[in-house]
């Protein structure tokens, strides 16, 4: 089961920060919080939210291993 972790944001939208949750791609993934969750479906569909797989960005999608973890990461601002 991938570890999932959400920070800004998206952790007020889901409230929780981290969860296992079992998927095979990150495509599944964002599928499975999306249906458990409609409201951070719609947040993590957001522009500009990206995605790292084992603290790596990606871009599109992903295959996951049980040993995976997932950050989903909200639009950042500064300057």
């Amino acid at each position: 089961m991938a570890r999932v972790l959400l920070f800004g944001r998206l952790a007020d939208v889901a409230g929780w920060r981290e969860r296992t949750i079992e998927a095979a791609s990150l495509s599944a993934l964002r599928t499975a919080l999306a249906t458990a969750d409609p409201g951070l479906g719609e947040a993590l569909a957001g522009p500009s939210v990206q995605a790292a797989v084992d603290k790596a960005l990606v871009r599109g999608d992903a295959a996951l291993t049980p040993a995976s973890e997932v950050a989903f990461l909200p639009p950042m601002s500064g300057g």
